[in-house]
């Protein structure tokens, strides 16, 4: 009998420490779970971190590359400007040059020289370069036509003047020119010859 109650008193004495086990073991189970949620949740922003330094990154390095040229196409704009600046003074320029025997006109023509001077410096410090098309066959992508002239075997095709200076910035165009080009008249087709009507007919 002494036996039997011993066994009941330690069945229930496990039964009580199995209880406060499961006790213990589920808070310190979802302890676990949480601080699993929070570690993974910091990988995420770890992560995100990560992505964002590296799309910084590429942002910095592409607007390092592609600064050269904003600052490259500004100029354009300023030096498109002052391309008509230089059609007027390049116009003044023939004008006084083709009446030089005029008197008073040498101190003009001095001061448009150097002024045609200072203009060339600047175009060509800032990689601005006239097209030179008069004598060489017209180009569609560097030119437009406003003139056509009777031309010969010889310059058939080719820009013989040129209305308005062409320029190029870099190897861009800026400005196509304005030109005149020479045209071949076509030979006229040969007639069909008439035959004799039979005789008899």
């Amino acid at each position: 009998m002494k036996n039997h109650k011993a066994e009941e008193k330690k069945a229930k004495q496990a039964e009580a420490l199995d209880g406060a086990c499961g006790a213990e073991a589920q808070p310190a189970e979802g302890a676990a779970c949480e601080l699993e949620k929070q570690k993974k949740q910091c990988e995420d922003y770890y992560n995100q971190l990560l992505r964002l330094q590296a799309d910084f990154e590429n942002y910095r390095k592409r607007m390092e590359k592609d600064r050269p040229e904003l600052i490259k196409y500004g100029k354009a704009e300023i030096l498109m400007k002052l391309l008509p600046l230089y059609d007027l003074l390049l116009a003044a320029h023939n004008h006084i040059n083709s009446a030089k025997e005029s008197a008073g006109n040498e101190d003009v023509l001095k001061g448009l020289e150097m002024i045609f001077k200072e203009f060339s410096r600047m175009f060509e410090a800032e990689g601005l370069r006239p097209m030179e098309p008069v004598g060489r066959p017209y180009d569609p992508m560097a030119g437009e036509i406003l003139g056509v002239v009777e031309g010969t075997d010889e310059n058939d095709g080719l820009v013989v003047e040129e209305l308005q200076k062409g320029f190029y910035y870099g190897d861009k165009i800026l400005r196509p020119a304005r030109v005149k080009i020479a045209k071949k008249k076509a030979a006229p087709a040969p007639q069909p010859e008439e035959r004799p009507a039979e005789e008899g007919q």
